[in-house]
């Protein structure tokens, strides 16, 4: 779950602000201020529809020059003004956190602002939220910080340090987090995250820790750059199986032959035949290609779980085919290093085809002129006298077809069973 901490206030997004100002005059017909309302109050009324106000006061209270305490308030405060400032979400707020909904991407507000401000903008960009969080009442224990974050979206008067600890919280609890902020005091939380992503406006220093820095500002870039960073992870995780399978039964291939003494079944030039075909020219096109798979940690792992025995099933039709061959008929090297040859072509390229769902017109056209090309290698006389191939045999091409077939069925019962596993 990717925990991507956006605030359309400061942290996440950019705004324009517009500033209106109202007078609170005290006397014997307004008491209280701007129609009679407690100061206090009309700043909370405010702060809830999605303002942030500044109140402007004064004291008839004297402090000496030379007082050495200048942060503590004189005495007899009596309201001025209120000043109240508008955020503008820019438009494509709410559409970049609607793709990430649909993309199970979990959101959470965070801001320095008063709770009820941060509620209300949140509610503008169509976050569920009736109230925000006062982060004053955030626990400092990382367990109990992580189930907060887990059941509220939206936090106010949150400081550096909390937004540090919040990203810390939600790691601990398994989630990937990626953290957007402009402001030094994000720096901290944007260089802890697992993405840090500073806008052009940022500090330096928030700029400097931040892995991604959207230069022009504009926050809908982020699905593009979502869209891009899944494709290459997704693309290398599938092109990754295709040479992990044949590092398997090539590794698999050495070691039966060599400790059975039996002779290499292909030559060298035949292998570049399997390997163009069935690796080298679909994994160039398969790594180009869109894919909206969401990353999932444990790579290594899934890779494995079908490289191996994908690469095994290989190595188990070959060494089927010199016991089976051997017995049905006399047939020369040559004869059975081009039934080696199309047997081991015949079950890769079914594994590729596995690997290349799901199937599109454009993957299903690199599937199929693979195959067109093992095919006419057979067919080009100036090709087949190269690679030293030639016609099967009625039995042994017979032989071929069968394990080919039984081959491509127990790749298809791996994939059903590496789809189980990998969903666990």
């Amino acid at each position: 779950m990717l925990q991507a901490p956006v605030s359309p206030l400061a942290p996440g997004c950019s705004v324009r602000r517009t500033s209106c100002c109202r007078i609170l005059t005290r006397g014997p017909r307004d008491p209280g201020g701007l129609g009679g309302e407690d100061p206090l109050a009309l700043a909370g009324r405010l702060a809830g529809a999605g303002l942030r106000t500044l109140m402007l006061a004064h004291s008839s209270a004297v402090i000496p020059l030379d007082s050495e305490d200048g942060v503590t308030l004189p005495e007899r405060l009596e309201p001025v003004a209120m000043l109240t400032f508008r955020e503008r979400v820019r438009s494509d707020a709410a559409q970049t956190l609607g793709f990430f909904a649909e993309q199970g991407v979990d959101v959470r507000v965070i801001s320095g602002d008063d709770p009820r401000t941060v509620a209300a903008v949140a509610r503008e960009v169509g976050l569920d939220c009736e109230a925000g969080f006062d982060a004053r009442r955030l626990p400092e224990e990382i367990d109990a910080l992580g189930e907060v974050l887990e059941s509220e979206r939206v936090f106010g008067r949150v400081t550096p340090a909390q937004k540090l600890a919040m990203v810390r919280a939600l790691q601990a609890r398994g989630h990937v987090v990626a953290m957007t902020g402009d402001g030094v005091n994000d720096a901290l939380a944007i260089k802890e995250a697992d993405l840090g992503i500073a806008m052009d406006t940022a500090a330096q220093a928030t700029k400097a820790v931040a892995r991604i820095v959207l230069l022009d500002g504009r926050f809908d870039r982020m699905p593009g750059v979502v869209a891009e960073g899944r494709r290459v992870i997704a693309n290398i995780e599938r092109v990754s199986m295709l040479f992990l399978t044949k590092t398997t039964y090539a590794f698999a291939i050495a070691v039966v032959f060599g400790l059975l003494a039996w002779s290499f079944p292909f030559l060298p030039r035949q292998l570049s035949i399997t390997d163009g075909l069935t690796i080298g020219i679909p994994a160039f096109f398969l790594a180009l290609m869109p894919n909206t798979s969401r990353y999932r940690s444990g790579f290594l792992k899934r890779s494995l779980a079908f490289a191996i025995p994908s690469g095994l099933i290989v190595a188990g039709g070959l060494i089927a085919l010199h016991v089976v061959g051997s017995r049905i008929g006399d047939y020369g090297i040559t004869d059975m290093q081009s039934a080696s040859t199309l047997t081991l072509a015949g079950i890769a390229l079914w594994v590729l085809a596995v690997l290349a769902r799901p199937v599109s017109p454009f993957r299903i056209m690199i599937v199929l002129t693979m195959y067109a090309g093992l095919g006419l290698v057979w067919i080009i006389p100036l090709t087949r006298d190269f690679f030293d191939v030639t016609w099967l045999p009625q039995p042994l091409a017979l032989l071929v077809l069968g394990i080919v077939a039984t081959g491509i069925v127990l790749v298809e019962i791996l994939r059903a069973w590496h789809l189980r596993f990998t969903r666990k």
